[in-house]
């Protein structure tokens, strides 16, 4: 009930023409007639805003609809934008003028007399180091160590290969071969005499040769 009250008291109020003077007084420094010229070009930039918007919904359907046929997906946008984030930083006056700061600190900090002397000191320490003592008989302990391992690790080589050509050799390496090959032919000549006795004419009433030889 009370919507409907609401609703005919706001076309009651439509309804009601409105004169300059309800209007109240136009701003300090403006006619009435500047006044209504500016609402009037108001009205058209709030309506050619509303199109622009339209407009620009309408192209961002239509470039969601052509990522999706590329296979694009969010993630190759955000690493898009942020790939042009990263130009347009670069590209910056603020980064530009960073940068050349910087290239001038470095000039600076490498000319100076502070640095290039704590660079001579060093190269002084490293030339003086590599010429002493100590730093030369550590340098012959390492390369005669290295050389004593190679030599060892050779020398267990050699001592395996000999051991096992030793062990080929012994007798009872042989005796052992000696007896696999035993057993090897005892094997294929049992299967051959079954074989035959399968295929012998003489009957399934033949008894089986007896193998009375010791395995």
């Amino acid at each position: 009930m009370e919507s409907a009250n609401q609703g005919l008291l706001a076309d009651a109020m439509t309804d009601v023409p409105v004169d300059n003077a309800a209007r109240g007084a136009a701003p300090q420094g403006l006619t009435l007639a500047e006044e209504e010229e500016l609402r009037a070009e108001l009205a058209k930039v709030e309506e050619e805003i509303g199109t622009l918007r339209q407009v620009l919904a309408a192209k961002e359907r239509h470039c969601g609809e052509l990522k999706r046929k590329l296979g694009l997906t969010p993630l190759d946008g955000l690493k898009q934008n942020l790939s042009k984030s990263w130009h347009d930083v670069q590209v910056s006056n603020a980064y530009v003028k960073t940068s050349e700061k910087l290239g001038e600190w470095n000039d600076k900090v490498t000319q100076s007399d502070l640095y290039l002397s704590a660079s001579s000191t060093l190269e002084d320490w490293n030339e003086k180091l590599t010429q002493s003592e100590a730093y030369k008989k550590t340098q012959e302990t390492l390369s005669q160590a290295g050389q004593k391992t190679s030599a060892a690790l050779s020398n267990v080589g050699s001592v395996i290969s000999r051991k096992l050509g030793d062990m080929r050799n012994s007798a009872t390496f042989k005796s052992f071969e000696d007896r696999v090959g035993t057993i090897k032919s005892r094997v294929v000549g049992s299967r051959e005499n079954s074989t035959d006795g399968l295929h012998s004419p003489s009957g399934a009433g033949d008894k089986p040769p007896q193998d009375n030889a010791p395995f």
